[in-house]
């Protein structure tokens, strides 16, 4: 028998992953797409074609909703990245109380998002929240973090970026505990400082943390909902309702097959969206 097959282990060990990926993923997925195409409820069901879909794309605050999730996962992305960067440089520096300022870093990661829409709305309150009776108390008049239309979306963005911060800075910690030491020797030896440090070792043979959290942050912020549900239920009006929160209202109004076939949609956007710059991101990877 070649040595090439002698070394592979028998099919049957990927028996108990394939069983739950088919029951867990493949099936529902499945199940979604032809309920999508169907009017039903919890007893019955009605195959009605692509009326769904076409219901969908006439939902007045639809374009609204499109724009605000691709502008909550940008900046929400952005600025996980480059808070994650920059914590995951400090805390891999020689710092005394490192390890207990990493479990400080990561804590709000392991807080239910819920909770933590709900403390922060009542902290955001405009006249009672904690947030303006300390900008008060320095003479400055706090905005109303919640209500204001040009700024809701963004609130809840900054809120996002502090509670999934941790998990980017942990990526960042682990890449740059991997870039071989030699690199930092060789710069000693020439006489480099710190800027040249992050400029030229830690920031390019990083990337591939970089590509890792760029990909999981974006995802996320397509995919967000609870939080933005938790603080603002998509209001003032429409101006933070994302998709995820408008098939929600569906499912709540009993437009069990509409608000199906809007996930869909939202599975089509995301991957739209994220699988070119997995591929993008791939192809710029550096190699250590």
């Amino acid at each position: 028998m070649p040595k090439v097959f002698r070394n592979t282990y028998s099919p049957l060990f990927l028996l108990p992953a394939a069983v739950i990926y088919l029951v867990i993923f493949i099936v529902p997925t499945v199940m979604a797409f032809f309920f999508s195409l169907t009017r039903w409820n919890l007893t019955d069901w009605e195959f009605i074609g692509l009326e769904n879909f076409r219901m969908f794309f006439e939902e007045p605050s639809l374009s609204i909703g499109f724009k605000n999730t691709f502008v909550y996962a940008v900046v929400t992305c952005s600025l996980k990245v480059v808070f994650g960067l920059l914590l995951g440089v400090f805390l891999t520096s020689k710092i005394k109380t490192k390890g207990y300022l990493q479990s400080v870093v990561f804590f709000p990661t392991l807080v239910s998002t819920i909770a933590v829409g709900i403390a922060f709305s009542m902290m955001m309150h405009p006249t009672d929240g904690l947030i303006n009776a300390a900008l008060s108390a320095i003479g400055i008049q706090g905005p109303d973090w919640l209500g204001d239309t040009r700024i809701a979306l963004l609130s809840v963005a900054f809120v996002d970026v502090w509670k999934g911060v941790g998990f980017a800075t942990v990526i960042y910690i682990a890449g740059i505990l991997s870039i071989p030491s030699e690199y930092y020797e060789a710069l000693q030896i020439d006489g480099g400082g710190s800027f040249r440090k992050f400029w030229n070792i830690i920031l390019p043979l990083s990337r591939p943390a970089t590509n890792s959290v760029i990909i999981l942050a974006f995802i996320g912020g397509l995919r967000s909902f609870d939080l933005v549900w938790a603080m603002t239920k998509g209001g003032p009006g429409f101006t933070t309702d994302l998709i995820a929160s408008i098939i929600y209202k569906q499912y709540q109004g009993g437009f069990y097959g509409l608000s199906t076939a809007g996930n869909v949609i939202l599975f089509v956007f995301v991957t739209a969206l994220a699988f070119p710059l997995y591929m993008y991101l791939n192809r710029k990877e550096v190699d250590l």
